[in-house]
């Protein structure tokens, strides 16, 4: 099949020409013929990288009249990173329809993203929080937009945006389109579809949250004082490595990525304290290639679309099944082959199971690399470059004959081994008493928790006891909602949103809950992190239940999210299509 049998505009089609495009994905085959027929709502389960932003950005932009200088179509995606890469992409789709496309996201000034729009803009692609700032400054119209995208929507429920995405849709007309597009389906995501759409088509690649076929899962075994020096080895034994190191938390990153760059790695950090500018740099990095390593959180990372990613390595597992899903979606893309590599503990084999069975996968049980086994590959790698160097002769031949008088006394076998050496010394010297660092299984049977078995509902019903009430010195008049205080929580902590529990927001202050397990990682991730200006100071209450500080309960008028979704009665079908036909 081509682009031109899925019934695009010739305009559309001449930029996929310039673009390089021949041959539409199998998500991209499945969707754009539905979605330029059909006037309903739509579910794309696919895996990063399999061309899901065309999926929905070809047919998108073929339904847009530019005459209209009001926003049509509203993408919603997680990350300023996504935000900016849809925006381009959707640009160069529209380049011969002169469809106008303006980003909006945090992080950068919100009058010129303001001027931006009043000029006129079709498109919207946007980030939850910022988008909602726009909808409350009455800075943005979403009175006629007729088609709603949500991107990476785990990726969105996982950041603590479901107030946010409630909200911004309460904005949307009953009569709009809703096009859902993910790579996994979790029942929250499930639940968007229950609430917002009416009788969507729902296309599957592959069965629901399997991964790219391409991608070989390999897991290894290590004691836990091990794990570092066994990701240097993984490392070492893969000398043309481009990939990413995740770990769970900010401060695991950053001491990651300081050890590896202060022994000559190179590698740098990603993680929620770093500024937009820090962050802006080591992207930039990275995708020039100026950099091998990038060592990131989940929440950091993603958003990230870069080609020719050739290893994922999972420092730690993660503590969902679906952020597994997107750490490994990151290589082995357009069709190329990638590895995910994963270290594990002894007492960790049982989730590597759960892994596999969600996702539909096989893991390989890897070794670690043994001293003999690096220095090899090192070896090698070191006369590959010194084969393959471009040799300057105008620049070195004045100074030939010193050097040969210098080497006169040696032979050639004792000059390749002394420039080997020059390079190769220190590798010798690191694995000379270098152990086996493989471990075998506990006994016990490794079952030391229930990962991706938990859930915000499931979390409510257990006893008081199990929960750790927190305090805020934040609340509504700092503009703090449930939303805001779960999207600081989750991109501080790593941790996703259905580790938290109850939230009331009160006028000054707030309180939240969660498992007493977790106090620790909160009280450091969470204090003196940034709300939109402001510094969150969070403390352990003295009760854990019906009082704390208050002892106040959620108030009327702050309400638990939910609903919200498409009236029913609105008009849809052909009163959609008398709605269209009046503009």
């Amino acid at each position: 099949m081509t682009f031109e049998e899925l019934g695009l505009k010739s305009e559309v089609l001449k930029s996929l020409e310039e673009l390089g495009f021949s041959t539409p994905t199998p998500i991209q085959q499945e969707a754009i013929p539905h979605l330029l027929g059909e006037e309903s709502d739509f579910v794309g389960l696919a895996q990063t990288g399999t061309g899901k932003t065309a999926a929905f950005g070809l047919p998108l932009v073929n339904r847009i009249d530019t005459s209209m200088k009001v926003p049509q179509g509203l993408v919603i995606c997680p990350t300023r990173e996504l935000c900016l890469q849809i925006a381009k992409d959707i640009e160069q789709f529209s380049k011969h329809l002169k469809v106008n496309v303006v980003a909006v996201y945090g992080g950068t000034d919100i009058r010129a993203q303001i001027k931006d729009i009043k000029r006129g803009a079709n498109v919207i692609v946007a980030t939850p929080g910022r988008l909602c700032d726009l909808i409350k400054r009455k800075a943005i119209q979403l009175g006629e937009v007729e088609t709603v995208i949500l991107d990476e929507a785990d990726e969105m429920l996982n950041m603590g945006f479901k107030e946010d995405i409630d909200a911004i849709l309460k904005q949307t007309p009953p009569y709009k389109n809703v096009w859902l597009f993910s790579a996994t389906m979790p029942k929250e995501v499930a639940s968007i579809a229950k609430n917002y759409m009416e009788n969507p088509l729902e296309v599957s690649i592959g069965h629901k949250n399997q991964t790219n076929e391409n991608i070989d899962h390999i897991y290894f075994m290590v004691n836990e004082r091990d794990r570092y020096r066994a990701l240097k080895r993984l490392i070492d034994f893969n000398p043309n490595i481009y990939g990413l190191v995740f770990c769970r938390t900010r401060r695991e990153t950053a001491d990651v990525a300081e050890k590896l760059g202060k022994e000559g790695y190179s590698a740098e950090p990603l993680h929620g304290d770093l500024s937009q500018a820090q962050r802006d740099r080591v992207m930039g990095r990275f995708r020039s290639k100026s950099i091998q390593l990038l060592v990131a959180t989940d929440v950091a990372a993603r958003g990230i679309d870069v080609d020719d990613i050739t290893h994922v390595i999972n420092y730690n597992l993660p503590d969902e099944i679906e952020n597994y899903t997107h750490r490994s979606g990151r290589t082995a893309r357009a069709g190329k082959k990638g590895e995910s590599l994963v270290l594990i503990n002894t007492r960790e084999l049982n989730k590597i199971k759960i892994i596999e069975k969600k996702i539909r996968t096989t893991f390989i049980a890897g070794a670690i690399p043994d001293a003999k086994e690096i220095c090899e590959i090192q070896l090698m790698k070191l006369i590959d470059n010194v084969i393959s160097t471009d040799v300057r002769e105008e620049d070195i031949q004045g100074f030939m004959p010193l050097i040969m008088s210098e080497f006169e006394s040696f032979s050639k076998e004792e000059i390749v081994k002394r420039f080997v050496s020059a390079e190769f010394n220190r590798f010798i010297d690191y694995y000379e008493r270098a152990g086996d660092l493989n471990a075998t299984p506990d006994k016990r049977g490794g079952r030391d928790d229930k990962f991706g078995k938990g859930g915000r509902n499931k979390g409510r019903d257990r006893d008081d006891a199990n929960k750790t009430r927190f305090f805020v010195n934040l609340g509504r008049k700092d503009g703090l909602n449930p939303g805001g205080l779960l999207r600081v929580a989750c991109d501080s902590t790593g941790l996703k949103s259905a580790s938290f529990g109850r939230i009331d927001i009160l006028s000054s202050y707030s309180f939240f809950e969660a498992d007493n397990e977790l106090a620790e990682k909160i009280l450091q991730g969470v204090n003196g992190a940034d709300f939109e200006g402001h510094t969150m100071n969070v403390e352990v209450t003295k009760s854990k239940s019906g009082g704390g500080r208050s002892g106040n309960r959620r108030s009327s008028n702050n309400p638990r999210p939910g609903g919200g979704g498409r009236s029913k009665g609105g008009p849809r079908g052909k009163d959609r299509n008398r709605s269209r036909n009046k503009r």
